[in-house]
């Protein structure tokens, strides 16, 4: 092969690569391909006395070796792929353009496929998931329409498992403990989880603390809260936390009637409050209902503040922890639980750590509640529900009262009120008194907001209507003025 001079292979059929070898071949002079199925690229012939290579008439491509650029153009004929002197100037060839864009195209319909098939499933859910709250609304409103007839299944599972995890710790607690329910008020008929289990019930209503529901026990209508997150303190502290709420008896509290202790979760008894947590932006709260209401509350509070050495008495003092009996008096609920409630979880939900003082300080303070009653009274007057109910922290951006205080500086007070009691005849001046209180509680700084007494001293003077068509008064270094015109009606006006 060393001496081969001449190779003659035209119109063979041959296929596949042409052999690099033959590039290595010292002294072939001519070669001749033409007329067959070679694939691939010319191999790189570097022979000093080659004259001829003809490859025509097969499907070689890519550029022609510079050492045969001197050779006919009539050789390298017939391979739509080849370029390169002797023929023209390689360039991106056409036939590859549609590939590319072919591939393109093909991504982009499985991608629009696959669009397509999510937004489909995503119907299906939705579909499904509307499908589930309206069988879940129906099934609620046949419990509520007819609680006598049906008995609620889950309150009823849940009392099983009460009483049946009560039998397996027996050994772990003391008798008079076990599957017992420990009853805090003399004047209540007593009853037991069997009792609980055979009533009739329904769900009232789920917080951040567990659930609540409504039973009928020996023909007494009882709330029962199952609470969780509650394992702060042991067991005889907890029940000794338990009992110094059962002395506590004040009007405009909601009595602790009995409780349950169990490892993971608690029961707290209490008696059924006709008016619930009728709330202000619900229809039906009367300016002098919402008087009587606020007042209320503020009794209860300092009732709280004078009878339990803690910080912050209430600790989650809020609109939906204020029921109301069937006369419209306010009974404060879910008191003096932060101690026993696991910090971390009172952390996160409790309105106690919600407030200024506790953003700014990482701390509460013996006006913590009372921040939490400026709320609320702003809650009553506007019949906005407050962000800070919502927020895991102070935010001044969502703070009723930092609104509330823009519309003053705007001179748009009388925008500020409810529009149920906005036109309330001789009662504005009252009103305003009562804004200037709940602002007065809503300071962010702790030293110059009211404390509890200058509260109930206040808003005990308060009347449902007014005596006099212009008022003035003064606070802790802000005074304000109220005027009353039967065609403007009230401005009130903020100088700090």
């Amino acid at each position: 092969m060393g001496s081969l001079k001449r190779l003659y292979l035209a119109n063979n059929l041959l296929t596949g690569k042409i052999p690099s070898s033959l590039a290595t071949l010292p002294k072939l002079m001519e070669l001749k391909l033409e007329g067959n199925q070679f694939r691939g690229q010319i191999p790189n012939f570097q022979q000093k006395g080659m004259k001829t290579v003809s490859v025509a008439s097969n499907e070689l491509e890519g550029p022609i070796p510079e050492s045969l650029s001197r050779l006919s153009p009539n050789y390298f004929a017939g391979n739509k792929g080849l370029c390169g002197p002797p023929l023209g100037p390689c360039v991106p060839s056409l036939p590859s353009t549609p590939k590319v864009t072919g591939k393109k195209f093909s991504i982009l319909y499985i991608v629009i496929i696959i669009l397509i098939v999510l937004l489909i499933l995503a119907a299906i859910a939705f579909e499904f998931l509307l499908f589930s709250r309206k069988k879940c609304k129906s099934r609620i409103q046949r419990t509520a329409s007819s609680p006598e007839e049906n008995s609620n299944k889950m309150v009823a599972s849940y009392y099983r498992d009460v009483h049946r995890e009560s039998s397996e710790t027996r050994s772990h607690a003391k008798k008079d403990d076990h599957g017992k329910l420990t009853f805090l008020k003399d004047d209540i008929e007593r009853f037991d989880l069997q009792d609980l289990l055979t009533a009739s019930a329904e769900v009232l209503g789920s917080g951040t603390f567990g659930s609540s529901y409504k039973a009928v026990v020996v023909g007494q209508p009882v709330v029962v809260k199952r609470y969780r997150h509650m394992n702060n303190v042991g067991r005889e502290e907890f029940h000794e936390h338990m009992r110094r709420l059962g002395r506590l008896k004040h009007p405009n509290l909601l009595p602790l009637a009995a409780y349950y202790n169990r490892r993971d979760e608690k029961l707290l008894v209490t008696e059924f409050a006709e008016n619930g947590n009728h709330s202000a932006e619900e229809d039906g709260l009367e300016w002098h209902i919402r008087l009587k209401i606020v007042k209320g509350v503020a009794r209860g509070l300092a009732f709280l503040y004078n009878e339990l050495p803690i910080i912050a008495p209430h600790g989650h003092l809020k609109s939906s922890n204020v029921l109301l009996d069937e006369s419209f008096e306010p009974l404060l609920t879910d008191y003096a639980l932060r101690p026993v409630v696991n910090p971390e979880h009172a952390h996160m939900f409790m309105m106690a750590y919600k407030s200024p003082e506790y953003a700014q300080q990482s701390r509460t303070s013996n006006k913590t509640d009372i921040w939490s009653f400026g709320v609320l009274i702003l809650e009553m007057l506007t019949g906005k529900f407050p962000e800070n109910y919502l927020t895991p922290c102070y935010s001044s951006d969502a703070d009723l009262a930092a609104w509330v205080n823009n519309m003053v500086k705007e001179k748009r007070t009388s925008e500020v009120f409810d529009k149920d009691i906005a036109g309330t005849k001789n009662s504005k001046g009252e009103m305003i008194k009562l804004l200037k209180i709940g602002l007065s509680c809503c300071e962010e700084d702790v030293e110059r907001r009211l404390d509890i007494k200058e509260v109930v001293e206040k808003i005990d003077v308060l009347k449902e209507g007014d005596d006099d068509e212009e008022l003035y008064g003064s606070d802790q270094g802000k005074a304000y003025s109220v005027r009353g015109n039967d065609q403007e009606g009230y401005s009130f006006t903020l100088d700090r």
